[in-house]
């Protein structure tokens, strides 16, 4: 009898932390002992381990055993420590060499029988594990696809329990993972089917979201429905390049964290859409939880699109709750065990209705809202909010005409998409050396020290400013604005004529 060492990983948001997992099997009453702050998952792991270890044909020690996870202080949870537990006590009650087992690392919920089930978090888990050098970590074989994305670490996927043991006593490895080519393209997670040719009758909306694309700005349409709203939202994310190989392996991350990772695919290389109901709570748009602190609607949008239909009907409280992500690109949620923080780097679309019974306002007693009414209805939307907003657009019905006359102007995604990948390439070089990719991206202080327009385009804008029409938030927004219009034009910077522009979308509800 004697103590063992193993080592797994504690997940901390959406970062993994190494914990040392202790085994001590010793003199004593009959039982086994958890410490270092388990929650229920983890505490349960005790009556799994102890029958995965007996339907596996090892013996259970029948003697005191305790395991320690360290650091105490950190809270542990979840069932990804069970595979870790078995083998420091089998290391410790002698089945298996306690030195072969001290330097991988262990990740798994063992079943009843001995099987190794899938995980949540592998990927962020195998990422803190790599800063430990090159390293060895055993996984589920069901994870071994989505370990596989992490370089420089050798990945053992094993099916069960039993064959883990025979590894580590006999030297016979489990079946290598099959490799994955992080240069190969996966399956898109927007379909194929959606196009922005599909949209028709909307070419303003239709050019403000080819803008929204090129700079990652935010976007406000106000119109009645059926007009095109959520369907020029679910195009966005076809205009959006694919996502680089660093901000690919960060949204991975974040779905494997909250367990909605595609089963198709074990990387995500489109940036995501994210349409949460008007019913969803605040917990559910910025990430919480009770136990285990879960990324919400604005980290699984992160360098993706946050779709917010019928905004007016979502709680006044849950809109406010946007204000913090929409700066700093990055939520922190605090709880009474701790702080976590998720990245939230994501574009805002807000759809809305003119007042609440949506019917034409153009036809005689069609709607009946007061101006009362109209103002309480949009008044759900804080001003703090709207000035957060790059462009706002209203989007009006098409006659039979305007349709038709529209359908030869109609381009398709993959067109629309060639000009955002070139604007966003010149804003690229522009902001070389710099830790921003996109013009929505670049901080008030460097927008004006590094980036300001001549004094003829910012003429207009300023004007607005002294007469309070803009605010200084504003200000910036519209100059970022009218550095995306200028990349969608080639232009070395922008001119009166682009920033007139951009004063126009920010203004637009106004005009």
């Amino acid at each position: 009898m004697a103590v063992a060492r193993t080592r797994s990983v504690a997940l901390v948001g959406v970062s993994g932390r190494s914990v040392e997992v202790e085994a001590d099997v010793g003199n004593g009453l009959a039982g086994i002992h958890l410490i270092g702050l388990p929650d229920t998952a983890l505490f349960e792991a005790r009556e799994r381990v102890r029958s995965a270890m007996v339907n596996s044909r090892y013996p259970w020690p029948d003697a005191r055993i305790t395991v320690s996870l360290f650091p105490a202080s950190l809270p542990k949870r979840g069932s990804q420590f069970d595979l870790a537990i078995a083998v420091a006590i089998l290391g410790a009650a002698g089945v298996i060499p306690a030195e072969r087992i001290a330097e991988p690392f262990f990740l798994g919920e063992l079943g009843l029988d001995g099987r190794l089930r899938p995980v949540r978090g592998v990927l962020p888990s195998v990422l803190g594990a790599a800063k430990h050098g090159e390293v060895t970590v055993v996984i589920p074989s069901a994870n071994a696809a989505e370990a596989a994305l992490v370089p420089d670490v050798k990945i053992m996927p094993v099916a069960d329990l039993r064959q883990l043991v025979e590894w580590l006593r006999k030297g016979d490895p489990p079946p290598e993972p099959l490799p994955f080519d992080l240069t190969e393209p996966v399956r898109p997670t927007v379909s194929p089917a959606v196009d922005l040719s599909d949209v028709v009758g909307q070419p303003v909306a239709r050019r403000a979201l080819e803008v929204c694309a090129a700079g990652g700005h935010n976007l406000w349409m106000l119109g009645p429905p059926g007009t095109g709203k959520t369907l020029l939202a679910e195009r966005l994310p076809t205009l959006l390049p694919d996502l680089e190989l660093d901000h690919a392996l960060e949204v991975t991350a974040i779905h494997s964290v909250a367990g909605v990772l595609p089963s198709n695919s074990p990387m995500v290389n489109r940036p995501p859409l994210v349409s949460p109901h008007h019913t969803a709570t605040s917990a559910a748009i910025v990430g919480g939880g009770s136990t285990i602190v879960r990324p919400g609607a604005v980290s699984l949008a992160h360098r993706g699109v946050l779709f917010m239909d019928e905004a007016p009907e979502f709680p006044r409280h849950v809109l406010d709750a946007l204000r913090q992500p929409l700066e700093s690109g990055q939520v922190t949620v605090s709880r009474s065990a701790g702080s976590v923080t998720f990245p939230a780097r994501f574009i805002l679309v807000m759809a809305a209705n003119p007042c609440p019974c949506a019917q034409p306002q153009d036809k005689a007693d069609s709607c009946t809202c007061t101006p009362t009414i109209k103002r309480r209805y949009l008044g759900r939307l804080s001003g703090p909010l709207i000035d957060r907003i790059d462009m706002k657009v209203t989007v009006a019905r098409s006659s039979r005409r305007e349709l038709m006359a529209d359908r030869q102007f109609v381009e398709s995604s993959t067109t629309v998409a060639a000009r955002v990948l070139g604007a966003r390439q010149r804003a690229a070089e522009r902001l070389s050396g710099t830790p921003w990719r996109t013009n929505a991206e670049i901080p008030s202080a460097a927008l004006h020290a590094d980036y300001r327009p001549n004094d003829e385009a910012m003429r207009q804008v300023a004007s607005c400013l002294d007469s309070g029409a803009l605010s200084a938030r504003g200000l910036d927004r519209v100059v970022r604005v009218a550095w995306t219009l200028a990349d969608l034009a080639g232009k070395p910077q922008p001119g009166p004529d682009e920033t007139g522009t951009a004063l126009a979308l920010w203004m637009g509800l106004n005009s």
